[in-house]
C-alpha cells in the first residue's frame, strides 16, 4: 500500500514538481555550469547501496562547503528544491517519500546494530527526523528518531509527516547545521 500511495502521488504532482525541476536544473547549468546533479553513493533499503541525485548546489574545487557554496545553492537548500530529483528514485522505487533519509554509503560500517535498523525500510525523500529538526539535530537524536519511525511506520503517520513536512518547507526550519555550513561528518558508535 505505501509503494502504491508512492507512486499515486509522485506521479499526480509530476506536472509540478517536473516543472519545477526542469527550471531549476537550467538556473543550475546557468550559474555553475555541468555537472547540474550532484551523484553521491547512498545506502538504501537492507543497505543497498544507490547512486542518489541532488541537484547541485556548491562550485567544483578546492575550498570548505561555506565557501563552495552558491547564492543560488543556499536558496536551493532553503526551499529543499534541491531534492526533487530524488523523487525519480522514488518512481524507480529506491526512495520512498517517507523514511529515513539516506546516508552516505561510506557510513555503514560505522552503524551500530542498532542504528542499521534505519535501514529496515526504503528510506525517504523527508522523515521524521527532518519534521523534527532536520540538520540541526545531533547524529543521535537523528537515528532515536529514525529507528522510531521504523518501529511506529504506517499511513497515517506518512501522511502527518508529508504535511508538517510542507510546513518545514516553508517556515525554511533546521536547513543547516547551527554550527556548520552542511551536516557535520558521523564518525560512528557504540551499539545503543
Amino acid at each position: 500500500m505505501k509503494r502504491a500511495f508512492d507512486l499515486g502521488l509522485t506521479v499526480a504532482l509530476l506536472p509540478v514538481w517536473g516543472l519545477t525541476l526542469l527550471l531549476a536544473m537550467a538556473a543550475v547549468y546557468l550559474v555553475m555550469g555541468r555537472p547540474v546533479f550532484y551523484v553521491s553513493p547512498r545506502a538504501g533499503k537492507d543497505g543497498r547501496v544507490f547512486d542518489f541525485l541532488k541537484l547541485r548546489t556548491m562550485r567544483l574545487g578546492p575550498g570548505s562547503d561555506g565557501e563552495r557554496l552558491t547564492k543560488l545553492g543556499k536558496f536551493l537548500r532553503k526551499t529543499s528544491i534541491d531534492e526533487l530529483p530524488q523523487l525519480l528514485h522514488v518512481l524507480s522505487g529506491k526512495m520512498s517519500l517517507v523514511g529515513p533519509r539516506p546516508l552516505p554509503a561510506r557510513y555503514l560500517p560505522r552503524y551500530s546494530a542498532w542504528q542499521r535498523r534505519r535501514h529496515e525500510v526504503r528510506p525517504g525523500i523527508t522523515g521524521w527526523a527532518q519534521v523534527n529538526g532536520r540538520n540541526a539535530l545531533e547524529w543521535d537524536e537523528k537515528f532515536r528518531l529514525d529507528v522510531w519511525y521504523v518501529e511506529h511506520r504506517n499511513l497515517n503517520l506518512d501522511l502527518r509527516i508529508l504535511a508538517l513536512t510542507a510546513k518545514k518547507c516553508l517556515d525554511f526550519a533546521g536547513v543547516n547545521h547551527p554550527k556548520y555550513d552542511t551536516m557535520v561528518e558521523f564518525k560512528g558508535e557504540t551499539d545503543q
